[in-house]
Order: structure tokens, then C-alpha cells, then sequence
């Protein structure tokens, strides 16, 4: 081998070797003027679809679940579809027919009752809470809400305002990419068993 060819062999050696092909085997490689214009893709692709979670927030006391409804909003505010429901807070007279619209895609309700319900007061109160519950349940079948929050169903079930063995035929039948979070005290044992993600607040000592 003269001088020449030599150079030209170590020359592009070097290239490869900065190249991040160091220690590859390199028979059957090809000049830039060789390679093929199309390449075929022997693996199709496939897109990944958007999976939903079921997260419940919960402890022993009421009213402290906040994070929850700002990262609501700034779903909201994003783009995405949401709704909150509180179902044991009252005092605006408000129902299914009176939600509030913030955000653009976010959507308050609240059941058309005179004051926060603290429990099982009238059958007034029951169809009040039901009402909310029936509007919830829609969206969980239909899949239409990117973001669900419902917030002290748990203390509606305690209650007797909604029946547990409703909320989980309605959590097991959800699409897939639906987010769903279960806030507030008494959580049924059989939702937790089903979360994707529990997170628990404690009183500080």
C-alpha cells in the first residue's frame, strides 16, 4: 500500500471513530453516492393513545383538597375538558341546569341545596345530590370529559345520597383516557383498591 492510500485509509478511520462508531464492524459499508434514497420501514408505527388515572385525595377531614382544584383549572385553561363536581357543598342554589363555566373548557357544579350538607337531612337533599351524581355518571359513560373531580362523593355514598355499587359499575366502565379524581373523607375501601395513585393528607402533630 503506497503513501497515499495509506493516509486516505487512516483518514477514514478517524472520521468513523468521531463519528461514535468505534469498535463496529465495518464491511458492507457504503459510500454516500451507494446508499438507497427510500428506505423501507420493515416495523410499522404506531401512535400511543392517551391513558387516564384514577386518583383519589383523601383525609380524615373536609375542605383541604385545593391543589387539586388549581391543577383542575390549569387543565382547563390548557385545553382540556373538565368538570368538578362538589357534591355536599351548597349555598348557591346552583344543580346540574346552573353550573358555572370558568376557564373556557371547565365546568362547576354544585347541588341545588341552601347550605352545605353535613348528612342525610331531607329526601330534598338526596334528589339534590342524585341529580349531580346522574350528570357524573353520563360523562363517565360517554367518555366526553378529558378531567372529572368528585369531590366528597365518598361522604355522599356515607350518606346515603349515592350508592357505592353505582360509582364503581360507572369507574369500570370509563374510557381509558379519562382522568378521574376522587377527593375527600371516607373513601370507600373498594375505590382505593382501584386507584391508580392514593395520596393521603395527615394533621400535622
Amino acid at each position: 500500500m503506497d503513501a497515499a492510500a495509506m493516509t486516505a485509509s487512516l483518514t477514514d478511520r478517524h472520521r468513523l471513530e468521531g463519528s461514535n462508531v468505534r469498535g463496529a464492524d465495518l464491511r458492507g459499508l457504503h459510500r454516500p453516492d451507494q446508499i438507497p434514497l427510500e428506505i423501507p420501514l420493515e416495523i410499522p408505527l404506531h401512535l400511543v393513545e392517551p391513558e387516564g388515572q384514577l386518583q383519589v385525595h383523601t383525609s380524615p377531614y373536609r375542605g383541604s383538597f385545593s391543589s387539586v382544584l388549581s391543577q383542575a383549572m390549569r387543565a382547563a385553561g390548557l385545553g382540556s375538558r373538565v368538570l368538578i363536581s362538589q357534591f355536599l357543598k351548597g349555598g348557591v342554589c346552583q344543580g346540574p341546569e346552573g353550573r358555572v363555566q370558568l376557564c373556557g373548557g371547565l365546568d362547576w357544579m354544585r347541588p341545588d341545596v341552601p347550605a352545605c350538607l353535613c348528612g342525610p337531612d331531607d329526601c330534598a337533599s338526596i334528589d339534590a345530590v342524585q341529580a349531580v351524581w346522574a350528570v357524573c355518571r353520563q360523562h363517565l359513560l360517554k367518555g366526553d370529559l378529558d378531567q372529572l373531580v368528585l369531590d366528597e362523593i365518598g361522604l355522599a355514598i356515607g350518606f346515603g345520597f349515592i350508592e357505592e355499587s353505582a360509582l364503581l359499575s360507572a369507574l369500570e366502565q370509563r374510557p381509558g383516557s379519562m382522568d378521574v379524581i376522587i377527593t375527600g373523607p371516607s373513601i370507600p375501601d373498594s375505590v382505593m383498591e382501584m386507584a391508580d395513585q392514593v395520596t393521603e393528607l395527615r394533621r400535622g402533630i
